[in-house]
């Protein structure tokens, strides 16, 4: 079992940078891949960013590739997520995920949630 509390979030202007930290508990965190997700109003949860559980693989989709960076901290069970030159667009609720795999993109696979931290980008 792992519970995942997410922090971090605010209101920026565009083009602000903002930091998004999520602290894991549970002693198979460092075995378990991570992944980011939003979802905006109206919209469908969508991952921005996923690390398998080492660190060697990481994944992005093209809407926030080269402006997102994920990261984890496997001592501290941590995980990261650094957003530079944010737009309106990113304004969603995000989500930090733990998937029973040790990497591993596919929402479907992530098996527990946090709480979410709210976003709001203004222009």
């Amino acid at each position: 079992q792992v519970q995942l509390v997410e922090s971090g979030g605010g209101l920026v202007q565009a083009g602000d940078s903002l930091s998004l930290s999520c602290a894991a508990s549970g002693r198979t965190f460092s075995s378990y891949a991570m992944g980011w997700f939003r979802q905006a109003p109206g919209r469908e949860r969508e991952i921005v960013a996923a690390v398998s559980w080492n660190g060697a693989n990481e994944y992005y989709p093209d809407s926030v590739k080269g402006r997102f960076t994920i990261s984890r901290d496997n001592a501290n069970h941590r995980v990261y997520l650094q957003m530079n030159s944010l737009k309106p667009e990113d304004t969603a609720v995000y989500y930090c995920a733990a998937a029973r795999e040790a990497w591993t993109r596919i929402p479907h696979q992530y098996n527990y949630w946090g709480q979410g931290t709210q976003v709001t980008v203004s222009s």
